[in-house]
């Protein structure tokens, strides 16, 4: 019987992501999919900043980009008029607020996004086994290391594999067999209050916003309007509500009628339909699994596990980092690196995430859906009344602008916040030192968010580079080095590399075995000593000043590439010396250590003091999840 290390069930966003992960760093993946090709039209279109900046991260961006998707930056609003509908405000998609590379929503149809992952999939060795289906699994621990029989079937039914695996992945969609098999319950959180549809296509009209994403309320109902690739345009069409007589909330519609629905809404304003692409009508369900995992070796993620209304673009990003979260802490455990208990996080740091996108998405939907009262509905009010009414229903006062206002960064992916853990250090963590900062507390810096976005000079070329970007996601934890200014932390550097070289440090424990040394390509720019770490300097000092084998110890040195100068002033921080430096809260001649999870989340933070109390705090941390016993004196006999 062959065996595996994963199979996954699945060829959607979040089975694609996890596979293109794995695929890259070594595993044996089988995996299927029920469809006979990638999806041709439709579905799931959103690509939001943070999860551009993940992509980018993975090397992929750049192909997304190559198809030309339409870019939202604003967003309008409408509202009922006397004489149909009128804009009332607009709004950033991504305001300034938010520290975002990519201040903008991508829109691009989900199947060119999963196109890109296939070919990478396939780029590393992998490949999607269509049409397959999935007919049986136990995890019934006959092989120790391999303890997962599947059952898999051509959708036929005429040809059939058995297989083992370490693992099982379902990446099914909301009618998952594998949950269903597992009996995880899926809650629904509301009953379905309103029918939507759906239509893609290219269309000719007067109204005004046709090229922005819009959310227009008119006395005929509701459209969101989306602009797509190749001249496309998304509308979200309102056809049934539960507060209509004849309600059912499994009722369906023809184009045409959904056309003639739109053309009511958009009034005064007239479209017509050169083509339609694709046009789908489904009711609003939310729901959530109650587990994502029984046995951490069985999971799901997506929409297997959420499921939710698809106008705040959430669901293909949620899937993103579901399967990034899952990936590198499989591959930690695989590789040596962790104890098999950190699965457990998976669940629980994603399962919180998509229990908060049900709640914004609830509030959110409810108000989308629900119809503005109109000018002409205030009875025999005259004119004046009225003016006051629509003003009422202005930018400032409008519920449905307000909660879209204060929603910004949780849709735009940089509110993801994760709660404390053995990843996320907090005063609660096994490790306890008092070099460990705390928000507000000696840093900016929050464990269990994203990285602060920083602009700096990279010394051996002087390119002026994204921080946060230098590393690519390949599994590495990253361990950036504020190093304040030369002058002050030399002594705090030497020492902190002498300590991290000691035989029982976190460094020492996971490095290279000494076979593997010599195999080290000399241009291997992020992880040179070890697959776990990849180590980042930057200095808050002029470029001109800095000799890296003069001013570095040789370990630090190694890392040529990835040593900065904090020199390129950043708006948010005008007078600061040292942007990045300011930005992490980090003290501009003492610096500090920030020590970053493979997916991009800060995970802790410490002073750079001179002895071996920093090299100690970072045991300590690491020490809380490895395999391997770090830390501590060793006897001498």
């Amino acid at each position: 019987m062959e065996k595996y290390d994963i199979v996954i069930i699945g060829a959607g966003p979040v089975g694609l992501t996890l596979s293109t992960c794995l695929a890259r760093w070594g595993y044996k993946i089988k995996h299927i999919d029920n469809r006979p090709e990638p999806t041709p039209t439709g579905r799931a279109d959103g690509i939001q900043p943070r999860s551009l900046d993940l992509l980018r991260n993975m090397g992929l961006k750049h192909k997304i980009m190559a198809h030309e998707p339409a870019k939202v930056y604003e967003v309008a609003f409408w509202d009922p008029s006397a004489n149909g509908i009128h804009r009332t405000g607009t709004w950033a998609s991504c305001p300034k607020f938010i520290d975002a590379r990519y201040p903008f929503t991508t829109l691009l149809h989900q199947g060119l996004i999963e196109r890109v992952f296939i070919e990478d999939i396939e780029k590393h060795g992998g490949q999607i086994q269509r049409p397959w289906t999935i007919t049986g699994f136990k995890n019934d621990g006959k092989d120790p290391l391999y303890p997962v029989e599947v059952s898999l079937a051509h959708v036929d039914g005429g040809t059939k594999e058995a297989m083992r695996t370490k693992y099982l992945f379902s990446g099914e969609g909301a009618r998952s067999f594998i949950r269903e098999q597992l009996g995880v319950k899926f809650c629904h959180k509301d009953p379905i209050a309103h029918v939507w549809g759906v239509m893609d296509g290219v269309v000719r009209t007067d109204f005004p916003d046709i090229k922005m994403k819009c959310t227009i309320h008119s006395d005929a109902g509701s459209i969101m309007v989306i602009p797509r690739e190749d001249n496309m345009i998304r509308l979200y069409i309102q056809i049934a509500s539960s507060t209509d007589r004849d309600w059912h909330p499994r009722r369906t519609a023809t184009a045409e009628e959904v056309q003639a629905t739109a053309k009511r809404i958009l009034k005064p304003y007239y479209i017509e339909w050169d083509r339609v692409e694709w046009y789908s009508v489904y009711p609003i369900g939310q729901g959530i699994a109650g587990r994502y995992t029984l046995d951490e070796r069985v999971f799901m993620g997506g929409d297997c596990c959420h499921t939710h209304s698809p106008k705040a673009g959430q669901g293909m990003n949620t899937a993103f980092l579901d399967a990034v979260n899952l990936a590198w802490k499989i591959h930690h455990v695989e590789s040596g690196f962790a104890d098999r208990h950190i699965l457990t996080s998976y669940e629980s740091e994603r399962k919180l995430i998509a229990e908060n996108l049900l709640d914004f998405d609830a509030r959110y939907a409810k108000l989308f859906s629900t119809r503005l009262p109109s000018a002409g509905e205030v009875g025999s009010a005259n004119a004046q009344a009225a003016a006051t009414v629509a003003q009422q229903h202005g930018p400032e006062e409008n519920e449905f602008v307000k909660t879209f206002k204060a929603s910004c960064e949780f849709t735009s992916g940089y509110g993801v916040a994760y709660n404390p853990n053995l990843f996320n250090w907090s005063p609660f963590h096994p490790a306890q030192s008092p070099l460990f900062l705390q928000y507000q507390h000696g840093t900016l810096l929050r464990t269990g968010r994203i990285l602060t976005p920083a602009n700096v000079t990279r010394v051996v070329d002087a390119n002026i580079v994204h921080l946060e970007q230098e590393v690519p996601l390949n599994g590495s934890f990253r361990v950036y080095i504020f190093a304040g200014r030369p002058t002050v932390t030399q002594r705090a550097l030497a020492d902190f590399c002498t300590h991290l070289t000691a035989p029982r440090s976190f460094f020492s424990t996971y490095s290279y075995p000494a076979a593997e040394k010599d195999k080290v390509s000399y241009h291997e720019r992020h992880n040179p000593h070890s697959p776990f770490f990849t180590f980042c300097t930057v200095f808050s000092a002029p470029r001109s000043s800095i000799s890296i084998t003069s001013m570095l110890p040789p370990l630090l040195a190694r890392y040529r590439d990835h040593v900065y100068v904090d020199d390129v002033w950043d708006q948010r921080v005008p007078d600061a010396k040292a942007a990045a430096h300011a930005k992490m809260g980090l003290d501009e001649g003492r610096g500090g250590i920030v020590v970053v999870r493979p997916d991009g989340y800060v995970g802790c933070v410490a002073k750079l003091v001179e002895g071996k109390g920093t090299v100690e705090a970072l045991d300590g941390y690491f020490g809380a999840f490895v395999q391997k016993k770090i830390g501590g004196e060793v006897a001498l006999l």
